[in-house]
């Protein structure tokens, strides 16, 4: 394979990163490299990252003693996010992605033509995605609003709970199945995701959640950002069950860089190996098939292996799943090509 092979993505975070960030211009940062970060225009041209899903994810506010909830240790329970700072906080990073299409660095995308011809111009695509859905309201007419600014993937929960449901905590070793699932306004949420067209990502939800969504939507399972529970027993990961649903509904799972829902010990260590996340692909790939598996990083929102690095160190996963034996067919579906056929069947409308 001696031209890189581009990757779609089903989860980063540096919206947030940039918009939570002291950096003056947010917009020159992410062009020209100049700020700490793993998507970047530059990195993302060395590694192949074609586009993927832009999460816009709200933070926890902060709490009395007056500090934030702490980055890689994971916060077992952060406290609830109101609904005017979280559509004020969405509303700044939804901006941000506005600005970033203004300035050349990608386009903003709201179906799989668009995503396809952003690819082929070697424009980043990026498909708006909302993580825990606190900026929106019981009635959801926000959701509106944010479905014609070009909304068309969500996760209900983040690892907090709201009004729609509930998600799982950060602990380990620990079960998905904490507490309850969706409640009634969570139901109605997933009806009208799925006459809109927008993905509903399963991933930081409670299994109650997971099977609740199974329950009421029409649409595949699909959770972006999740692995393989029975190698690492992490909450945010999923379950043999689970991942038989996501088969049986023609859905989708995307292999988390985050090296504590990647190493069996659980553990926050830039030295894990990439071997680590190849067991991970061979164990979905058995579970769901080879066309129902894709990546989905978190960049810039978790601690990746080192060997990864950001996403200019895509290549040296895709150079490892070439060494494990897959083919370059197999590889170009992990890649980019299998969330390219889900969306195609969710957001096209």
């Amino acid at each position: 394979m001696s031209e890189p092979i581009p990757v779609f993505d089903g989860h980063n975070d540096i919206l947030g990163h940039l918009a939570t960030s002291d950096v003056s211009d947010p917009v020159t940062a992410f062009l020209t490299g100049s700020f700490p970060c793993h998507v970047d225009l530059p990195k993302a041209r060395a590694g192949g990252f074609a586009g993927g899903m832009f999460a816009v994810f709200c933070p926890s506010p902060k709490k009395p003693d007056g500090t934030l909830p702490p980055g890689m240790a994971f916060d077992m329970a952060p406290l609830p996010l109101d609904l005017v700072p979280a559509q004020a906080d969405a509303i700044k990073q939804i901006s941000l992605l506005y600005r970033l299409q203004a300035a050349g660095a990608l386009a903003v995308c709201r179906s799989t033509a668009e995503i396809k011809a952003a690819m082929a111009a070697g424009k980043i695509a990026a498909v708006l995605h909302l993580e825990g859905v606190e900026a929106v309201d019981a009635d959801l007419q926000f959701l509106d609003v944010l479905y014609a600014a070009g909304l068309r993937s969500l996760g209900p929960v983040w690892s907090r709970d709201n009004i729609f449901g509930h998600g799982v905590p950060f602990n380990f070793p620990g079960s998905p199945d904490t507490g309850p699932g969706l409640t009634d306004a969570g139901r109605r949420l997933v009806e009208a995701c799925n006459r809109l067209g927008i993905l509903v990502d399963l991933s930081h939800i409670t299994e109650k959640g997971f099977w609740d969504v199974a329950e009421v939507s029409t649409g595949p399972l699909v959770a972006t950002h999740s692995n393989v529970h029975a190698i690492c027993p992490s909450p945010r990961n999923l379950t043999a069950g689970q991942l038989r649903a996501i088969a049986d509904s023609d859905g989708m799972v995307g292999l988390n860089f985050a090296t504590g829902f990647l190493r069996p010990d659980g553990a926050w260590r830039t030295d894990t190996d990439i071997e680590i996340m190849l067991r991970h692909l061979d164990a979905m790939i058995e579970a769901v098939g080879e066309t129902r598996v894709g990546l989905g990083s978190d960049f810039d929102g978790a601690m990746l292996p080192a060997a990864i690095g950001s996403s200019a160190g895509l290549q040296m996963l895709i150079e490892a799943m070439s060494k494990h034996g897959y083919g370059e067919a197999l590889i170009k579906r992990l890649a980019h090509g299998n969330w390219l056929a889900l969306l195609e069947r969710v957001i096209d409308r």
